[in-house]
């Protein structure tokens, strides 16, 4: 766009074209704005033609994952409860976006108030993994991975509780990052867990995903949370990626049994190239890692249980009338309300939290839940005295078949298992493709960790392992969207 070749509008054109054949099969979207997005990139061409300096991302269109506030466009959460709900203001995220000049393609599908590992959970029907549409393209941000994957936006917006931005990455073959918690303002998201929910940015290479991250991030004064620093330097580290020197911590307890052997092969190989390029390698363990999936799912839904309690009937969102009660109270509106516009998933969770935040059951389970957390954090802190960085697998798996797990939660809640411990810590994390598993040749993906406010060593290795992998497949793995097919078993 900068040098001529193209402008924004016909960028923006042929992505909406691409929507228009392929997403009845994939469903990543849940609304497209193409009138707004090319209006957005007639803009940003003029002001590029009239010789305004313009940032790098300025005209490169972007999906939003659906529970981030649009102003003028429908905001569900992957919900019936906030069906047809127009925001009359954008999240601090989106009004960065559109500062930096970047138009909006559309919302992408996501699982209901990002409760889930498959987006199986959209209130909207299931988006299908570009790879092959039989599978999961990971969740809750499945809807923003499979954008990337099958080339209708070359870059969207995730969030991270406990991996939804990681997890989709590592099973689309795309990259994905959890900034430092506090790094990205959550001002106008759609909350599900406050203290562990965090924005980042999704694209198909590190740098890109380096520039967006830059785009997004920064101290907002509508967050109590944001953190007041300047943003860490990553996009010179994914210029960089110069791994010399640098000290890889592989953790113990983030490999070994329950991982697909296929998986576990390509993360020795990305191991194997680090080194190659100058890294050094050292083994750390990290022993309360193992009580981490438990932690999370009990402070999750409690946190879940209190902010989802505002979907009253009352004051927006879905109200019903019960059925056959004439003169209903307010409690009887609430209850069939929320049968009705909650999934069988979030209710699940809201039982889960509300049982666990009880009068006689708060001390032994939530707040025994935020001591092992502190345990975590400090697990970390050992970790980073002997590491620059942590790497470990980022998904058990490779993405399984739609419905495999849709009935058990427990083996559903297990995909995120090595990227819950950086949300109970805070610290950033970011998955990039590793190649593909030999058993099913679908991606696997690599995670990196660093210290909070360390996010550039994220961008420093994940540049340096993206540029050796690449030499090493002679050209990234999604060079070219992946052909639309069901496999089939």
């Amino acid at each position: 766009m900068a040098s001529g070749q193209t402008s924004s509008v016909e960028v923006t054109r042929a992505l909406l074209d691409r929507t228009a054949a392929v997403d009845e099969q994939v469903h990543a979207y849940l609304h497209v704005d193409g009138e707004g997005a090319l209006a957005a990139a007639a803009d940003i061409d003029a002001r590029r033609k009239a010789g305004e300096q313009l940032g790098a991302l300025a005209g490169v269109p972007i999906a939003i994952k659906d529970l981030m506030a649009t102003k003028g466009l429908p905001t569900t959460a992957g919900s019936k409860m906030l069906e047809g709900w127009i925001p009359p203001y954008d999240a601090t995220v989106v009004a960065n976006i559109r500062r930096a000049g970047l138009p909006l393609l559309g919302k992408v599908n996501m699982d209901e108030f990002a409760m889930g590992s498959s987006t199986e959970h959209s209130a909207f029907g299931p988006t299908h993994n570009p790879w092959d549409l039989d599978r999961i393209p990971g969740g809750s941000g499945g809807g923003s991975s499979a954008a990337l994957a099958s080339f209708q936006a070359p870059l969207a917006t995730g969030t991270d509780t406990g991996g939804s931005i990681r997890q989709p990455a590592a099973v689309t073959g795309t990259v994905g990052t959890k900034p430092t918690y506090g790094g990205v303002s959550r001002y106008g998201l759609v909350a599900l867990a406050s203290s562990l929910d965090q924005a980042g940015p999704c694209a198909r290479t590190v740098l890109d995903t380096a520039l967006l991250h830059e785009v997004m991030a920064g101290h907002d004064p509508m967050d109590s949370t944001s953190i007041d620093a300047p943003v860490p330097p990553v996009v010179e580290a994914a210029r960089r990626g110069d791994v010399k020197g640098l000290k890889i911590g592989i953790v113990k307890e983030l490999t070994g049994d329950g991982y697909q052997p296929g998986v576990l092969a390509r993360f020795n190989e990305s191991i194997e190239l680090l080194v190659e390029a100058g890294a050094e390698v050292v083994d750390v363990s990290c022993p309360n890692f193992e009580y981490a999936l438990a932690t999370y799912y009990l402070i999750l839904p409690s946190e879940a249980s209190s902010n989802l309690a505002r979907f009253d009937a009352m004051r927006y969102g879905l109200r019903v009338a019960p059925e056959g009660i004439a003169s209903p109270s307010a409690e009887q509106v609430m209850a069939a309300s929320r049968d009705a516009g909650f999934g069988d998933e979030v209710k699940r969770r809201i039982i889960l939290g509300t049982y666990a935040l009880s009068s006689g059951y708060y001390d032994a389970y939530y707040g025994s839940a935020q001591k092992v957390r502190r345990l975590i954090a400090q697990d970390f802190d050992a970790a980073f005295t002997q590491a620059d960085v942590l790497l470990s697998p980022t998904a058990p798996t490779t993405a399984f078949r739609l419905g495999d797990k849709l009935d058990d939660p427990m083996a559903m809640y297990l995909n995120d298992i090595a990227t819950i411990p950086a949300n109970l810590a805070g610290v950033p994390g970011m998955s990039l493709p590793s190649g593909l598993a030999d058993e099913d040749g679908l991606p696997a993906g690599v995670q990196i960790l660093a210290p909070a406010m360390a996010d550039d060593r994220l961008y420093t290795v994940g540049a340096a392992l993206e540029r050796a992998l690449t030499d090493r497949w002679g050209g990234p793995l999604l060079a070219q969207a992946p052909e639309l097919t069901a496999k089939g078993a």
